[in-house]
């Protein structure tokens, strides 16, 4: 049995189990039970309750807990968990370059609260019938975007479903690290993934943060009320009446309306107009293409957004941020 050990416990979050499951359910208990969705379609379509019935999918960050936990609350408390058996993970990859995806050689993915057993079957079925790579064990360990999630879904199975309960071998996890993928490689991806959209036993997580703001991030886009847009420098001037934090709120706006929109292009064309930085464009994209090629009509596979957040409101060039949204879809 081969185990990845949760290596960013300790310093992204707590590694104290006790002290990570109440943090956890104060984030959860702080969750309104029912709110407006926030996007410009969604908002108009009234409030929606929380959890959504046959919520299988969301949307939910993985910054460090102290910048993104409260947000990701609201994507993991949206989401139906009781009659989950099995848990897609997509998750971009920071660290190790490949154009594909590629998912794990684990047995098991280790939590402070527990450990979350991986569909080793599956994932060895997938990996043959996809072309997709396989992660060492210190790729694995090393990228946060997978293991930030963890968890949330040992927690919200251990509160929400009696067979996780019984036996957290009931309801295995599925890990796939997206790369760098075009988007003919995110068609064919969600090709894949299609036809496991319509079993009412798979729960779909997608890791992404939002824009990444500031020099550090080599991105300091800003669009103007008036439409112009510019990449600022340090002798820039902002307008005093549009401070840049609203510039980056409009266009992770724009952003969350493509994801919104159900239309895979839409939101590859508008991340290629703003340049915006979402690091999880891919999966999302991949999740995207998926419902598309399901063909699952009406609203269902459409993205709500619920929850947006940043770790501060950026006023002089100089500074930084990063956002957070959160979202959940009904399958």
């Amino acid at each position: 049995m081969v185990t990845r050990r949760p290596s960013h416990a300790g310093s992204w979050y707590t590694d104290n189990g006790q002290q990570l499951s109440r943090q956890l359910d104060s984030w959860l208990e702080a969750v309104s039970s029912s709110t407006t969705p926030i996007g410009s379609t969604s908002s108009q379509q009234g409030a929606v309750s929380i959890p959504t019935p046959n919520a299988r999918a969301i949307i939910a960050p993985h910054a460090g807990y102290s910048y993104s936990g409260p947000a990701a609350a609201w994507a993991y408390k949206s989401a139906d968990w009781a009659n989950a058996k099995r848990v897609f993970l997509l998750g971009p990859s920071h660290h190790h370059y490949l154009t594909g995806a590629a998912t794990t050689k684990c047995d098991k993915y280790a939590t402070p609260l527990g450990d979350l057993i991986v569909d080793t079957a599956l994932v060895h079925q997938i990996q043959e019938q996809w072309g997709l790579e396989t992660m060492s064990r210190s790729v694995d360990e090393e990228e946060h975007s997978l293991e930030m999630h963890l968890p949330y879904i040992y927690k919200m199975l251990s509160l929400k479903n009696p067979s996780f309960q019984s036996s957290p071998a009931s309801v295995p996890l599925i890990p796939i690290m997206i790369g760098n993928t075009s988007t003919a490689t995110e068609t064919s991806l969600g090709s894949h993934i299609a036809p496991f959209l319509s079993d009412p036993s798979n729960i779909f997580v997608i890791s992404s943060d939002f824009c990444h703001w500031g020099s550090r991030f080599r991105y300091t886009y800003y669009a103007s009320p008036s439409g112009t847009s510019t990449h600022l420098r340090s002798s820039s001037k902002v307008a005093a009446d549009w401070p840049i934090h609203e510039s980056i709120k409009a266009v992770d706006f724009e952003s969350m309306d493509a994801v919104e929109s159900g239309r895979h292009e839409a939101f590859v064309e508008q991340l290629k107009e703003s340049g915006n930085t979402v690091c999880g464009r891919h999966p999302i994209g991949v999740f995207m293409a998926a419902v598309e090629r399901a063909g699952l009509g009406g609203e269902k596979g459409r993205m709500r957004f619920v929850r947006y957040e940043r770790s501060g409101e950026v006023v002089g060039v100089g500074e930084s941020s990063v956002s957070y949204a959160s979202a959940f879809a009904v399958l």
